[in-house]
């Protein structure tokens, strides 16, 4: 009896195994009517109109490589992008991991789509077979080995995205990392993407500006401060990988660069975005070079996380408000305890709109970002992952805030402009001095030539102090060398060049435009520069300028951005509370206590909470 059922079982079994194959090699002959299709469907939803003549046309292309590298496995397709914006249920949904980053010190998780606000989550690593580096087959082993690890952090980095920070694997373990609710279960996910993206090496954010895309990239290479010749560069757009088709086939959609320089590509959008940028939601972008020889060149196509989820900070609304006559933008890292003072300080002068651009920070930033809002400061906080590169952000600062704002400073929140003369001399009732820096620049708002306006920076001492001052850094730094140090810069950000390029302190401007000098008697920025040691030394471990070397570094030990006289430890020097003290100046310290403190407490504005 038992003889008859396994020759029953085995007949039943090669039926199975003969119909899989007939299945099997009925689809690889459709294959190619099923790519067709495919494309023909991402066409479709990228245009609503017919393809028209034009001076340009964009090259298809069908990239094997190119579609390995321009897309993950675990990445939405823009179909599945459109339904999970109007789904009801993506709170719910799993944790399945975009992108992945491998920075120095940890690796980036993109996510698509946001965390629930009370998720708890943690990191999961899986183990390499045999000490190689291929990740164990799950199906082949339901009882995966992995580890788990508390989360450094989360964010929201767009409209649709979420970030976590994971600490870097251990050793025989993959970079590979993903997400778990914590004391959830965890299933092995099908075709996971076992690639971390190493940070020097990536296309990492892009925006569509007007009928280009302002593409930011690690790897290239360019040479600092200048433009680079973009005709080198190659342009690519394509769907994100929705993890149905073969990793090695797909379609791209390619165009040329029209600017380079620094991390800033300019990219031709392909017709069909250019037509209907409403519907590029999903759209990945990615950039190719071509290395080698030039008699045997080879086309390097980088890496991308960079997708188009939004175009709305770049498309003006008609009927929008008019522009604020004047906005501030900075990127900082751990200095939630001086934005409140910044803020404020510069909002009496006249600044009515804020961009944060925050560079990891962990010292509950957005506490101090809400406590402004409720109290009706305009400040936008927008987590910026990426290290080291303010230029970088500046650029994309410059494009978000073009759109709202007629004047955009670039300065940093130990920076404090200061008006001497408007500020010791009163006229009429009121505070003297309010509404001093916008007065300023809109009396060039309409100037044919004026597109920058540069204030000189004095530095300021530890002044004798040994902690940092509890009212705030105007009225506890009161010494400063003699001579000014560097500038920083005010923009008309709709007069910039067309590469975006800046060097932190100022940008290149479009072509028949030019800077202005402020004079030192009608304004200059007090740049609380080298604080108590406690504060200072924070900045031997991060510099968030692409190319300012980390002060642990033996390099540029002469340059004017490090201190002089330090090392490359963070090792307080003898005497640091009375270094750099040249010039007893008081100016804004006093301005500051005889019209912003309280009458009542002697209380100044930054030192009270709401929270």
């Amino acid at each position: 009896m038992s003889g008859t059922d396994s020759s029953q079982q085995r007949r039943k079994r090669k039926r199975m195994l003969r119909s899989y194959s007939q299945a099997k090699h009925y689809l690889s002959l459709r294959r190619p009517l099923i790519l067709c299709f495919s494309f023909f469907i991402f066409l479709l939803l990228l245009s609503s109109e017919r393809f028209r003549p034009a001076s340009f046309r964009p090259v298809l292309t069908a990239s094997t490589t190119t579609l390995s590298l321009l897309s993950s496995t675990a990445s939405n397709s823009i179909l599945e992008s459109f339904t999970n914006k109007n789904s009801n249920t993506r709170d719910s949904s799993p944790l399945r991991v975009q992108d992945r980053i491998l920075f120095p010190d940890h690796v980036l998780l993109i996510v698509p789509n946001r965390f629930r606000q009370n998720d708890q989550l943690e990191c999961v690593y899986h183990r390499l077979s045999n000490g190689s580096d291929e990740l164990q087959d799950g199906e082949k082993n339901p009882h995966l080995d992995f580890a788990i690890r508390p989360v450094l952090s989360t964010d929201v980095y767009d409209e649709l995205r979420s970030i976590a920070r994971c600490p870097l694997p251990s050793n025989n373990y993959s970079e590979a990392v993903d997400l778990r609710r914590r004391g959830g279960g965890y299933d092995w996910p099908a075709g996971i993407n076992g690639t971390a993206y190493p940070w020097d090496r990536v296309v990492y954010e892009a925006v569509i500006d007007g009928d280009t895309a302002v593409v930011f990239v690690k790897g290239l290479n360019l040479r600092p401060h200048k433009k680079s010749d973009p005709t080198r560069l190659t342009c690519h757009f394509g769907l994100a990988n929705n993890g149905n088709w073969e990793k090695d086939q797909g379609f791209v959609l390619t165009t040329e660069a029209v600017t380079a320089a620094q991390e800033v590509v300019r990219c031709l959008l392909p017709r069909t975005i250019r037509n209907n940028p409403d519907k590029t939601h999903g759209v990945r972008v990615t950039i190719g070079y071509n290395t080698g020889s030039a008699r045997a060149p080879v086309h390097v196509t980088l890496p991308s996380v960079a997708i188009i989820y939004s175009t709305k900070s770049t498309v003006r609304n008609e009927n929008q408000k008019k522009k604020h006559e004047l906005c501030a933008c900075t990127m900082l890292w751990n200095q939630a305890p001086a934005l409140k003072e910044w803020v404020m300080y510069h909002a009496w002068l006249g600044v009515e709109r804020w961009f944060i651009y925050d560079n990891n920070s962990d010292d509950g930033i957005e506490d101090v970002v809400q406590e402004l809002e409720l109290q009706a400061y305009n400040v936008s906080r927008q987590s910026w992952p990426w290290i080291k590169t303010q230029e970088a952000g500046f650029s994309r600062c410059a494009l978000r805030a073009r759109d709202e704002c007629h004047w955009v400073g670039f300065f940093d929140v130990d920076e404090f402009f200061y008006f001497p003369r408007a500020f010791r001399h009163h006229r009429g009732d009121g505070v003297p001095g309010e509404n001093s820096l916008r007065n300023l620049v809109s009396n060039y708002s309409y100037s044919p030539s004026i597109g920058e306006i540069r204030t000189d920076c004095h530095s300021f001492g530890p002044s004798g102090l040994s902690s940092h001052p509890s009212r705030g850094v105007t009225v506890g730094y009161t010494c400063r060398l003699q001579s000014p140090e560097r500038h920083k810069s005010i923009v008309r950000a709709d007069l910039l060049d067309v590469t975006l390029l800046n060097v932190v302190h100022h940008f290149r401007l479009g072509q028949g435009f030019r800077h202005l000098n402020v004079p030192e008697n009608v304004a200059v920025i007090n740049h609380y520069k080298y604080q108590v040691w406690e504060t200072f030394k924070a900045k031997f471990f991060r510099r968030v300028a692409t190319y300012v070397v980390d002060w642990q570094e033996d390099q540029n030990q002469g340059s004017k951005d490090r201190a002089p006289g330090l090392g490359t430890e963070a090792i307080e020097p003898p005497n640091w509370r009375l270094r750099f003290c040249e010039v007893w100046d008081t100016g804004l310290k006093d301005y500051v206590l005889g019209y912003f403190a309280d009458p009542a407490t002697g209380s100044l504005p930054w030192e009270k909470s709401l929270l």
